[in-house]
């Protein structure tokens, strides 16, 4: 197969697990604690990936810099973000929690250009960029409303959780290249699943836990597609395009979410968020544009 088809697929297979993971997580949510839920996905995740590299023959790249990923990536990628955003969505809506989380790809810019000065960020993906979240906001302004009392903190941690996911996103492209994208996940994965469900133990009421079809099926879809199938692409695409391209996928994936939630919880599909996912289309159309006009130039000669 074409390596750009490949990009392409891989491209939207990240935008639909991640955007389908948001109404897997709420049906899970339903019978199991957030960090109990969390932890056994990417437990369960980890033994998926431990089985496919023995498969393959790929051996855990045990060199001390990729040990020094592997914790980075536990920490940063999966316990502290995923922590957040669970914790914080006590407090604040959906909604505002994707557009919030809609500062990735900003913060990616803002380090890409710092840190990887020899791939500069152009005009084409700052516009992007800005029109992806004009549209993240249209297509929830509707359910937008702001009760400072409890919300800052709640919005203060979805902040945070996209600050790391860009910094990770930024420092794995710089200095990641020679890991294999399963190797990157099997390590991470398992460290994270322990730790969430130490903290399950810890501070969540195990009894309140039911493990129903529903809730069984969920972390099975979410850790297969959402978490093996969904990260390992991830890192694959991160070693073969721009990394401020790849953070733009956090502008569509609220958009699957949308349409999933109206077409299998039947709720209501709005002109307005219509709309919103045509500005953010077009934003990602726009942030690409150098680099489709380059292929086609060259496609021509």
């Amino acid at each position: 197969m074409n390596e750009n088809l490949k990009i392409f697929l891989g491209y939207i297979l990240i935008c639909f697990a991640w955007g389908s993971t948001w109404l897997m997580i709420r049906i899970g949510l339903e019978n199991m604690t957030p960090f109990l839920s969390a932890g056994v996905r990417f437990v369960v995740a980890s033994i998926i990936v431990f089985l496919i590299m023995k498969v393959k023959k790929i051996n855990l790249q045990k060199d001390l810099f990729s040990l020094k990923i592997y914790v980075m990536l536990a920490l940063f990628s999966f316990v502290i973000p995923f922590g957040l955003v669970y914790w914080a969505e006590q407090f604040i809506p959906s909604g505002l929690a994707s557009i919030l989380f809609g500062i990735y790809p900003f913060v990616v810019i803002i380090l890409s250009y710092i840190f990887i000065k020899e791939k500069s960020t152009d005009l084409y993906q700052i516009l992007g960029a800005v029109l992806g979240f004009i549209g993240l906001v249209i297509i929830f302004s509707d359910d937008l409303s702001f009760s400072y009392s409890n919300m800052m903190l709640g919005m203060t941690a979805v902040v945070l959780s996209a600050a790391m996911q860009g910094f990770i996103a930024v420092y794995l492209k710089k200095n990641a290249k020679k890991l294999n994208p399963l190797s990157m996940n099997l390590v991470p994965l398992f460290l994270a699943g322990i730790l969430l469900i130490i903290f399950s133990v810890l501070f969540e009421d195990y009894l309140s836990n039911k493990f129903t079809l529903s809730a069984i099926s969920s972390i099975l879809y979410l850790a297969v597609l959402g978490t093996v199938m969904a990260f390992t692409t991830y890192y694959w695409l991160l070693k073969r395009i721009n990394v401020v391209i790849l953070s733009l996928s956090a502008f569509i994936t609220p958009i699957i979410a949308v349409l999933l939630g109206w077409i299998i919880l039947k709720e209501k599909l709005s002109v307005v968020q219509i709309n919103g996912s045509a500005i953010v289309l077009a934003g990602i159309l726009i942030a690409n544009l150098k680099g489709i006009l380059k292929y086609y130039k060259n496609v021509s000669v």
